[in-house]
């Protein structure tokens, strides 16, 4: 599933992007043409050079030919809607062959749409419209349906989809991933002390700084739960996870928010770190790992990092 961005709940289709995947120059400059102006176009020129475009940066909609060399596009499209983390984006093959069987292989191998050459600018522009705004419609209500109501940040629900995502793509590309498990110190106590209004309150802003401490795209947060949070660092060790650690313990703390029944005075937050190195096992469970070592910190004095 390639799961939708955090960010505004707006439609811009200005900023959609669009992958075009033929392997003749002059097609792809026609359509370029034709789109350029409307949407960030990008282009391969192979059918496995789509499929790393697609894992790397995911395109809103791809425009393939059929008739590629090696890897042709009915092939292409199959192992895009067989791969989860991109299954999700929308395939209008464009191709010269009209049979009915050939159009039928389309639909079968995951094609929303199909378009014949030459290409007639006016209806291609009206069908690409039509389907980046019924896509834009879709990741909008994935992404309310994975956003906490009271924080902000993402939910459980999106953490569970993003860490498998997160580990696949790791092993597949023998990267770092990192995991960080955070938690509000003596926040029970702070609820009774100052009520539930006022806690939630500031339950949602240590929320936002834990969130504006993360400065890559891929970097998020997430409620876990009660006052727990966990955040996700693909492409990152345990040197630079402990770095955006020891950030968030000084963001929080630099808040001052009064917290008398606390030992430091003020509002603070514990983490765990759990790190995979690429030769490590990919089925090593992080948040267990991670909470063992947010366990420890607790036990030993409390905003820190372990």
């Amino acid at each position: 599933m390639n799961l939708p961005k955090a960010g505004p709940t707006n439609i811009s289709l200005e900023a959609a992007r669009i992958l075009i995947v033929d392997d003749q120059p002059i097609n792809i400059q026609i359509i370029n043409q034709i789109l350029g102006g409307l949407y960030i176009v990008t282009f391969a020129r192979t059918g496995q050079e789509a499929l790393n475009l697609c894992l790397s940066e995911p395109p809103d909609l791809i425009l393939m030919d059929v008739v590629m060399p090696e890897l042709d596009g009915l092939a292409t499209c199959e192992i895009i809607k067989n791969t989860p983390e991109i299954s999700d984006i929308p395939v209008v093959f464009i191709t010269s062959l009209q049979a009915a069987e050939e159009e039928n292989a389309c639909w079968q191998a995951g094609g929303i749409d199909y378009i014949t050459k030459p290409v007639n600018p006016l209806p291609l522009k009206n069908r690409i419209k039509a389907h980046l705004t019924l896509k834009f419609q879709a990741d909008l209500l994935k992404k309310l349906a994975y956003v906490d109501g009271l924080t902000g940040v993402y939910n459980r629900r999106y953490l569970d989809d993003y860490l498998i995502q997160q580990k696949a793509q790791a092993k597949r590309a023998k990267q770092s991933l990192s995991l960080l498990m955070v938690d509000i110190d003596y926040f029970k106590q702070f609820n009774d002390q100052y009520g539930h209004l006022y806690a939630d309150d500031q339950l949602k802003t240590v929320a936002v700084n834990l969130r504006g401490s993360l400065r890559r795209p891929l970097d998020i947060v997430a409620r876990y739960g009660g006052e727990e949070f966990v955040c996700v660092l693909p492409d990152t060790g345990e040197l630079g996870a402990n770095h955006v650690a020891r950030l968030m313990i000084k963001t929080i703390a630099d808040l001052k928010i009064n917290h008398s029944l606390s030992p430091h005075k003020f509002l603070t937050v514990s983490i765990g770190i759990s790190t995979i190195e690429p030769e490590q096992d990919f089925n090593m469970d992080l948040i267990s790992s991670a909470d063992k070592k947010l366990y420890k910190a607790k036990q030993t004095g409390r905003n820190k990092v372990v």
